[in-house]
């Protein structure tokens, strides 16, 4: 094709595979379905949904651009843009980056045409154009003849006179003149010089937006004076609007306040040793993997109830965070990271509650670092914004943990960029998070939802309403977010990427979004570098004399659950404190363990000798252990010592349990065996439950788990990227189409087809040319109709024709295929340059 192209679709042609390419990479919406040839693709790149989702993601320079040829003559040419973006005076920074911002326009097919005659797709001049309903960011209003359109012809001969212009015959010429008068600099400048300094304070107010005034039925003479020039058009019953062209004139030439070429830098940073780093985000691993064990461990017999609109409750919330001694803001992001590697997730029972996964014993068998890297790498890939609990939705109502409607699709997308930022910095260098936002903030200004113009000013000018705080936005807020679990997680220490953070959003796929395998690749990458720096467990303790025993660090998983029955927790930090209490000690001996075996155990594991005062505590609870013993009748009582027996009849506390004696050594209670061992346990009783046939019952109960259940799916933010190998097939099929639309044909003795149309033949027409074609290996257009009745056309090149059918290579679907030659409608031989 020669010449300037005349549509969007002309220049797409023109296009190489490779620019084509780049543009489905970058609207992958354009895919859905693959377009039949570039006119579809054309039409579906100026689709209204298409481009706001294209415009949505465009840097703040590059829609400043945008905004500026929506607002400039069209066709725009270059200089002309240049003049909008850098003003009278000319900006260097702006003329650096101008290049860049056209050709990313012309990329994403939103700008097309050569740089003398730039045109904004009608589409995007829609979206972008100043109205009073879609103020622009640019602050500019109509232009002279939009805002003059329906004006009486004498009103416009007496604001052209009043402006020292000479009359006119028509309207339209008028509007011309008043038109040239406000883009001359020197004539406008002599205009302005007779104004009065009320008339100029009004323009000064509406000049960088709203240009939209109020006033009265009676204007005060400065307004009167700008009304009579033109200065200041109605706009409705009481309302003014400054015109496009004036505002250009009193802002210099700008079409936006403060053009932004350059993307806002990453400072004040502070430089770090990168080992002390890598250390604190280790540690904070860590720690990770710690408060996702204990809340396992809290759950390991199944966890609170599930509401009827799905989530947890507040109360159960509450409980969750004490259990793990943090917030609820903060227990929220655990409960969801947990969930989000398929660790919990609801039983769907009848009675539905949360439990851990059977995943969840798989991941608590794995090494430190394999857990931290399903954990970072659910993180890294969910939906799901933990940071919103609590919220009220669109209804009003509270957002629950663990309920539906947490999803935001852009969380993945700006979770992985704001680390992308930081991994931009030096090794061990941090910077405020605000610094983040506001380069995020820069990168997408429309989905940060950066304010437009305000509302309209009153009286004579007025001030503009403030507008939405930036830092309120959803891209920010989940911003904030990520940075924050991202320090929770042990991705970043001390505010500054560490080393195996870097390896984990590392990817070798040019997407901003990679896939599945890749992700998990790079948290197994993170995961081996992150190994080296976990803290090694050990497999003793130190006891003490005070009843306590101090774990040195992290203890081997066998012994930390065997210490765990037989004492509490006290604290827990770098040293874990554990205490021995004959609650703990009885619940170990409950779980099955004698005296002797709990004193052969911690003799084996401590590094200093078992104090007396522990062993006294073991051999004075295991004594009385088991002296009591609870069966059922509804329940009973045995002892072969009477007295203890008469002893606790006559204690007051024992009436709720309502006891009887049968026998000597035998008291009947009115309350199930579980009740009756929890009230004598209360009593300070050490009763123990036995079986039918009069053996000790071992209390150990089964853990609880869900059936099978696969992590939560994120929720995709628009189409997913297409892979290298879907580009290149879809290039291929739209090259292909357009070939068999647009090929030249050989002319035929029937009347041609109108364009679009499908070629129509006889049979004995069909065939007699296809067995020519075959003879000479040339290629055919045909009209097709499928088996559901779709018709198409298609380009082939034959190559046996026999029983009916004609087998064939399709230039359409680059296939060769077999195609029965009663569903062709007719056929044409293309010319000879064609293919």
């Amino acid at each position: 094709m020669t010449g300037t192209p005349r549509t969007l679709a002309e220049e797409l042609r023109t296009r190489t595979d490779r620019g084509l390419v780049g543009l489905l990479r970058a609207r992958p919406d354009l895919l859905n379905p693959v377009p039949g040839d570039v006119t579809q693709l054309a039409t579906r790149a100026g689709t209204r949904a298409s481009v706001v989702r294209a415009v949505e993601r465009l840097d703040r320079f590059v829609l400043q651009t945008a905004e500026a040829l929506a607002v400039a003559p069209d066709p725009c040419p270059y200089d002309t843009l240049g003049a909008l973006m850098g003003g009278d005076a000319g900006d260097a920074a702006v003329a650096a980056e101008l290049p860049r911002a056209v050709a990313e326009l012309r990329a994403q097919a939103l700008v097309w045409g050569p740089d003398d005659r730039l045109r904004l797709v009608r589409t995007a001049r829609e979206l972008l154009t100043p109205s009073p309903a879609h103020p622009s960011p640019t602050g500019l209003g109509p232009t002279v003849a939009e805002a003059m359109a329906g004006m009486s012809p004498g009103r416009l001969q007496e604001i052209i006179g009043a402006a020292g212009l000479p009359t006119t015959h028509d309207p339209v010429t008028a509007v011309a003149a008043l038109t040239t008068l406000f883009a001359d600099r020197v004539r406008m400048a002599a205009l302005l010089d007779t104004a009065p300094a009320e008339s100029v304070a009004v323009l000064d107010k509406l000049l960088w937006g709203p240009p939209y005034g109020a006033v009265t039925d009676r204007p005060a003479p400065h307004l009167q004076w700008l009304l009579d020039r033109g200065l200041l058009i109605p706009a409705g019953a009481r309302n003014v609007v400054l015109p496009r062209e004036a505002a250009l004139h009193l802002r210099g030439g700008r079409a936006h306040h403060a053009a932004e070429p350059v993307p806002p830098a990453l400072a004040p940073a502070t430089e770090r040793d990168p080992q002390l780093v890598d250390n604190a985000a280790a540690s904070q691993a860590f720690t990770a993997l710690a408060t996702v064990e204990e809340l396992l461990k809290e759950w390991d017999l199944g966890g609170p109830a599930v509401l009827r609109a799905g989530g947890m409750s507040v109360r159960d919330l509450k409980r969750t965070a004490t259990a793990l001694d943090t917030t609820e803001q903060l227990a929220a992001f655990w409960l969801e990271l947990a969930y989000a590697a398929g660790l919990i997730a609801s039983d769907g029972e009848a009675d539905e509650r949360f439990a851990a996964t059977p995943a969840a014993e798989e991941w608590l068998q794995l090494p430190d670092h394999a857990r931290w890297a399903a954990l970072a790498d659910g993180w890294l890939a969910a939906t799901r914004a933990p940071g919103i609990v609590g919220t009220a939705d669109a209804k009003g109502r509270a957002l629950a943990a663990l309920g539906p409607h947490l999803d935001r699709s852009p969380a993945p997308e700006v979770r992985r960029r704001a680390l992308a930022l930081l991994a931009t910095l030096p090794p061990g260098t941090a910077v405020p998070a605000s610094a983040v936002l506001a380069r995020l903030r820069w990168e997408r200004p429309l989905r940060s939802g950066a304010p437009a113009a305000g509302p309209l000013p009153a009286g004579d000018g007025g001030t503009a309403a403030p507008g939405p705080d930036p830092a309120d936005d959803l891209r920010s807020r989940l911003a904030q977010w990520a940075l924050t679990e991202a320090e929770l997680l042990g991705v970043t220490g001390r505010g500054a990427l560490s080393t195996h953070g870097r390896t984990l959003i590392d990817s070798p796929s040019d997407s901003a979004a990679p896939t599945p395998a890749e992700t998990t690749a790079a948290a197994d990458r993170a995961a081996a570098l992150l190994a080296p720096l976990l803290p090694e467990p050990v497999d003793h303790v130190l006891l003490q004399a005070d009843l306590t025993a101090v774990a040195p660090g992290p203890l081997r998983r066998p012994l930390a659950e065997a210490l765990g029955v037989l004492a509490d927790i006290e604290s827990k930090g770098g040293a874990t404190v554990y205490r021995f209490t004959p609650g703990s000690v009885r619940r170990a001996l409950d779980a099955g363990r004698s005296a002797a075996e709990l004193q052969e155990f911690l003799a084996a594991h401590s590094r200093t000798p078992v104090p007396q005062p522990l062993a006294y505590l073991i051999d004075d609870v295991a004594r009385k252990h088991g002296q009591l013993r609870i069966g059922a009748a509804a329940a009973y009582v045995r002892c072969d010592d009477d007295a203890l027996l008469a002893e606790i009849l006559a204690d007051r506390r024992a009436a709720a349990l309502r006891l009887r004696r049968l026998a000597p050594t035998v008291l009947a209670a009115q309350t199930s065996p579980d009740q009756l061992l929890d009230g004598l346990r209360a009593m300070g009783y050490a009763p123990a439950a036995e079986s039918a046939a009069g053996d000790v019952l071992i209390a150990r109960a089964d853990s609880y788990r869900t059936p099978p259940r696969t992590a939560p799916a994120p929720v995709p933010d628009g189409p997913p990227s297409p892979d290298p190998t879907l580009l290149s097939a879809a290039v291929r099929a739209i090259r292909a189409g357009d070939l068999a639309a647009t090929a030249e044909r050989k002319p035929v003795q029937a009347p041609a087809p109108a364009p679009g149309a499908l070629p129509r033949t006889t049979s004995a027409e069909t065939l007699a040319t296809m067995q020519a074609a075959v003879l000479t290996n040339s290629a055919l257009w045909i009209g097709y109709v499928n088996a559901d009745g779709a018709a198409s056309q298609r380009v082939i090149a034959p190559v046996r024709v026999e029983g009916g059918f004609v087998t064939a290579y399709d230039h359409t679907s680059d296939e060769v295929r077999t195609y029965p030659l009663h569903r062709i409608t007719g056929v044409a031989e293309l010319a000879d340059d064609s293919v």
